[in-house]
């Protein structure tokens, strides 16, 4: 019998690291105990063999099996710059969103997710409809995944309407105080700071008596 991708996952599982890392993520949710590398390593072998399509049919299966290095190694399946055509691989993004329930596994796909919205920034009307969510991680995920906005040291004339969007979005985030939704504001001000002092240090003139002090203090790490 052919041995499948979870498989190969399952055969490598660390019983003792496991447990810790169920432990850390706090997650009613299978772990193996796999490092990143090693599930990175599987992924590597895997897409030389598969087309988009199978690879994208491959992450599902992957996702369903609802256990984290499977669903880590789903987006690290669909993490690509040039995908064409990608809107089945963005649709199945979309579709594992509601999803989320811890920061680890959001972030993988997230990082996928970047890489579709540079490719079709049109999509960013999407991941705007996030922000009004109910639900915390879709919330975040808004913020998350626009973080390719906040590192160009050049940003076109588009770019910097959607960096100028963004914010307007993290300003509408920053009377909510979920600690995750917190930090994802500090983080993508933290990261812009470094690219674009004034815009982070006008941002805090303007909302930072409204962040958690923890928060406030973390976007203007960098500032002078």
């Amino acid at each position: 019998m052919t041995e499948t991708p979870l498989d190969q996952l399952i055969a490598l599982a660390d019983p003792e690291r496991a447990a810790r890392n169920a432990a850390y993520h706090k997650v009613p949710r299978r772990h193996l105990g796999l490092t990143n590398p090693q599930v990175a390593e599987l992924v590597k072998t895997w897409r030389a063999g598969l087309n988009m399509g199978q690879r994208v049919a491959l992450a599902d299966e992957l996702w369903q099996s609802d256990i984290h290095e499977a669903r880590v190694a789903a987006a690290k399946l669909l993490t690509q710059a040039r995908i064409r055509p990608d809107d089945a691989v963005w649709a199945l993004i979309q579709t594992w969103v509601p999803d989320f329930d811890s920061w680890a596994i959001a972030d993988h796909v997230c990082d996928a997710g970047q890489r579709r919205l540079l490719a079709d920034p049109a999509r960013l009307d999407t991941v705007e409809a996030w922000t009004t969510s109910d639900h915390l991680w879709t919330r975040r995920a808004a913020l998350v995944i626009t973080l390719p906005w906040t590192k160009q040291n050049h940003p076109s004339a588009p770019d910097l309407e959607i960096r100028d969007r963004v914010l307007g979005w993290a300003a509408a985030f920053v009377r909510d105080r979920e600690w995750f939704i917190q930090k994802a504001i500090a983080w993508w001000l933290r990261e812009l700071s470094k690219h674009d002092a004034p815009r982070v240090a006008a941002f805090l003139r303007a909302y930072g008596d409204s962040m958690k002090p923890f928060a406030r203090k973390e976007a203007g790490k960098y500032l002078d």
